[in-house]
C-alpha cells in the first residue's frame, strides 16, 4: 500500500502508511522510526497533523529506543567500571569481566565508538550485570524475607525485557539483571513487591497492605520504578559506588 515520509521538526522522519486494514489512525514507534497508519481514504496531511498532536508521546517513546553510547569510565551497575583497551595486530579483540572492571579491547582498525566494539561492550555489560545480580540479589532477598517473616522457594536472575521481577504460584522468584542499575531503595521495593506475591497473586488491597507492611513508602517508590524501562543505562563518569549505600 502507498506510503510517504514527512520530515517533522522535532520528530524527524515520520512514515505515513495507508492500509486497507486500518480502521483508525494509529502511531507506532520502534527502532526503525515513527510510523502513522492511516485508512486508505485519509489524506496524508491528517496523519502529519496527528503526529504533531502527539508530539510529546512520540518523543517519550523514541527515548525508550535510544541506545546509550558506552564510554571509558562508565559505571556499570553497582560494582563495575568500563575500560577500553587497544590491542596490537594480530591480537584478538576480547572482553573480560573482573570483580570490579569491565575491559573491552579493540583492534587498530577500530575505535571505542565503532559499532562492533560497542556491541561487544554491550554484551559484556549485560554479563557484568548478570554476575552482580547473581551475587548481590540473593542475600538481599534472604535478609528482607527473614526480617519480615516471608518465605520463597527459589530465586533466579534473568534478562527480562519489560518486568523487574516475577513470582509464580510455587513461590519461585525471578529478578531482572537490570535491577543493578537502580538505587538500593528501588531494588528493595521490587524485592518486597515479589515477596508479597508469595501470599497474594494479584495487585489487590491485600497485596498492597503486605507490601506496605514491609515498606511503608512503597507506593511512592512504585511510581518512580514504573516509569523506568529495563535496559542498559550506564552511569557516566563513575567515581565511587556509594550513591545509596547509606540506605
Amino acid at each position: 500500500m502507498p506510503s510517504k515520509v514527512f520530515d517533522i521538526p522535532g520528530l524527524g522522519p515520520v512514515t505515513c502508511h495507508k492500509s486497507t486494514r486500518s480502521r483508525s489512525i494509529r502511531i507506532s514507534v520502534s527502532e526503525r522510526g515513527v510510523r502513522v497508519s492511516l485508512p486508505t481514504w485519509t489524506p496524508y496531511a491528517v496523519g502529519v497533523a496527528f503526529a504533531r498532536q502527539h508530539h510529546q508521546w512520540i518523543e517519550a517513546e523514541q527515548a525508550k529506543h535510544v541506545t546509550s553510547v558506552l564510554q571509558e569510565g562508565d559505571k556499570i551497575g553497582k560494582l563495575h567500571v568500563l575500560h577500553f583497551e587497544p590491542v596490537p595486530e594480530p591480537g584478538e579483540a576480547r572482553t573480560r569481566v573482573t570483580p570490579t572492571k569491565l575491559v573491552v579491547s579493540y583492534k587498530p582498525s577500530e575505535t571505542p565508538h565503532s559499532a562492533a566494539v560497542q556491541k561487544r561492550a554491550e554484551q559484556a555489560a549485560v554479563r557484568a550485570l548478570r554476575k552482580e545480580a547473581s551475587v548481590l540479589l540473593p542475600p538481599r532477598l534472604a535478609a528482607l524475607a527473614a526480617s519480615h517473616g516471608m518465605t520463597y522457594t527459589s530465586v533466579t536472575v534473568k534478562n527480562l525485557k519489560r518486568r523487574w521481577g516475577s513470582c509464580d504460584s510455587h513461590g519461585a522468584l525471578t529478578f531482572n539483571l537490570f535491577l543493578m542499575q537502580l538505587s538500593w531503595q528501588q531494588i528493595d521495593y521490587v524485592i518486597c513487591h515479589e515477596l508479597a506475591h508469595t501470599k497474594h497473586m494479584n495487585h489487590g488491597q491485600g497485596f498492597w497492605q503486605e507490601v506496605e507492611r514491609m515498606m511503608p513508602d512503597a507506593r511512592i517508590i512504585a511510581k518512580k520504578v514504573r516509569h523506568i524501562q529495563p535496559a542498559l543505562k550506564p552511569m557516566k563518569t563513575a567515581t565511587a559506588f556509594d550513591d545509596d549505600m547509606a540506605y
